[in-house]
């Protein structure tokens, strides 16, 4: 079993968790629009682009080129758009993941279900959730035990000092 993270690595871990939870909702976020995007382009044939030809946005098919399916609308092409900026804000997650899962000692496994998160739609919610709650958790179990042994380390020194030792009452 890992050693439990130390209480020193608080901060440093409170601070992770923040930066999980931003990452968690925005790459599901996006995975979200990603599958949104795939639904309408495979399923219907087309594309949203913003500007161009078509106005401020418009939906535009899809259509057999030779290498493959190709898009036939000009401006932005919102759909890419969406593709790259999780693909990319896919990598910040994962190192959010990282980030939490060490300063938390968790097993492998758990790295590996952390970065499902970014693939499998709505799971970066759900995880987002129980990571939370299971670090709060920890943290402020963790904490209660720290204070409850400084407790009673101050009550045992001051009941030590309290009553006077034999040789001090053999004089």
């Amino acid at each position: 079993m890992p050693p439990a993270p130390k209480i020193a690595s608080f901060p440093a871990i409170r601070g992770a968790l923040k930066f999980y939870q931003i990452c968690s909702v925005i790459t599901g976020t996006f995975l979200l629009l990603l599958c949104a995007e795939m639904i309408v382009k495979y399923a219907f044939g087309h594309e949203l682009f913003l500007g161009g030809s078509g106005g401020f946005l418009s939906f535009a098919p899809v259509i057999e080129g030779p290498h493959g399916t190709e898009s036939s609308g000009d401006g932005l092409n919102v759909s890419m758009s969406i593709l790259v900026v999780h693909g990319w804000f896919y990598v910040v997650y994962l190192f959010s993941c990282f980030r939490v899962w060490s300063l938390m000692r968790w097993p492998f496994w758990r790295f590996l279900l952390l970065a499902a998160g970014g693939i499998v739609p709505f799971l970066s919610f759900i995880m987002e959730g129980i990571v939370a709650r299971d670090v709060k958790r920890y943290m402020q179990e963790r904490e209660a035990a720290v204070v409850a042994e400084m407790a009673g380390d101050a009550s045992t020194d001051s009941e030590s000092s309290a009553t006077p030792s034999r040789s001090e009452g053999a004089r």
